[in-house]
């Protein structure tokens, strides 16, 4: 079976977990990484002598503007040029910074080269706004996607699998996101909660993807790094009641969602990074979002539940199902997300139950 050829634009904290989903992809082939200096990040894989994932070795690439001194300096082995990686690729996932993925754009359609775009850039970048669950059939084919953020990808999650088993008319949101991620030093809050205007862009982008679905929400910056939380009010299509016990069937049966509680000690957040550590997660990864059996309750005929996002690699999967409906490799989003899930070893937790 011929390999999808897949590159890597921007080597952080995204970049980073995307060249390992493809690493981990028994049908892609991860042809190399671009990227602009030597970050902690490059020196770290250098140290690991250019293997990453799956004992995959990363081929680092040059975008323009960098110092080949630099990594000369650094003893980082340098296999060429942006373009060069661009020439050689089925297709790129541009993790670059927002705003640089644009202009990178102008090279990929120079080179015939499909993309895959990331959160940070803006929806005009891209043919499909895409998420593998709530509307792969409209990636099929499609040369340039872009992906929703992290709290939108894991909303989508739930608001989708609810929406498939009962019918969901409207939600309402509020979203306590972490301000900065592990490791970052440009943002900082002490003792602050920080408000954003409503409604939060997460709000809009479900209604973008899911257009029968009316969404509004409000979002709250806290002075933390370990994941976001979201709280969703959901309402049943044309009156229909969704019951606790129908929302946890719909839950515990999707491999992208974990059903956990406080009594089995996931008080939070950090919890949960601990337990993906705990379970030997490359970085302390979780692909899955989790969903608080305790927090689901009835609100007269809404449905009301809490969901952990965590945004480091929450992502990676639907970059993964983006990359199989832009290169047609299967038809159905079943089948899309399927293979996802099975090449990085989603849903494990629900082989335990």
């Amino acid at each position: 079976m011929k390999k999808i050829r897949v590159g890597v634009a921007g080597y952080g904290t995204i970049g980073q977990r995307l060249a390992d989903g493809v690493a981990m992809q028994e049908d892609m082939e991860l042809v190399g990484i671009a990227d602009l200096a030597p970050t902690l990040s490059i020196r770290a894989l250098r140290e690991n002598d250019m293997v990453g994932a799956n004992d995959v070795r990363y081929e680092l690439y040059l975008v323009d503007g960098a110092d080949p001194a630099a990594f000369e300096a650094a003893d980082i082995p340098v296999a060429g040029s942006f373009r060069d990686l661009c020439g050689k690729v089925d297709i790129m996932l541009d993790a670059s910074p927002g705003g640089v993925g644009v202009k990178n754009k102008a090279v990929y359609e120079e080179m015939g080269v499909k993309a895959v775009f990331q959160g940070g850039e803006s929806n005009s970048v891209a043919d499909v706004f895409f998420h593998g669950y709530a509307n792969y059939e409209k990636g099929i084919g499609a040369d340039y996607l872009k992906l929703t953020s992290c709290n939108t990808t894991g909303l989508i999650r739930t608001v989708d699998c609810l929406d498939r088993a009962y019918g969901v008319e409207k939600v309402a949101i509020t979203i306590i996101r972490r301000v900065a991620d592990p490791g970052d030093y440009h943002r900082g809050l002490t003792n602050a909660l920080q408000m954003e205007k409503a409604p939060t862009h997460q709000a809009v982008d479900l209604m973008t993807i899911m257009p029968h679905i009316h969404a509004t929400g409000i979002l709250v910056h806290a002075p933390v790094t370990h994941g976001h939380i979201l709280t969703v009010v959901a309402t049943g299509k044309d009156g229909r009641k969704i019951t606790r016990e129908m929302a946890l069937e719909a839950f515990r049966s999707h491999p992208r969602i974990r059903m956990v509680s406080i009594d089995e000690g996931f008080k939070g957040n950090a919890s949960l990074f601990k337990y993906a550590r705990d379970l030997g997660n490359r970085r302390g990864d979780m692909y899955e979002v989790a969903v608080w059996s305790d927090s689901i309750v009835e609100s007269g005929d809404d449905i009301m539940y809490a969901v952990n996002i965590p945004q480091e690699s929450v992502t990676i999967p639907e970059t993964m199902d983006a990359v199989r409906a832009a290169l047609g490799m299967q038809a159905t989003r079943e089948e899309g997300t399927a293979a996802t899930n099975r090449y990085l070893k989603i849903g494990r937790h629900l082989e335990m139950r």
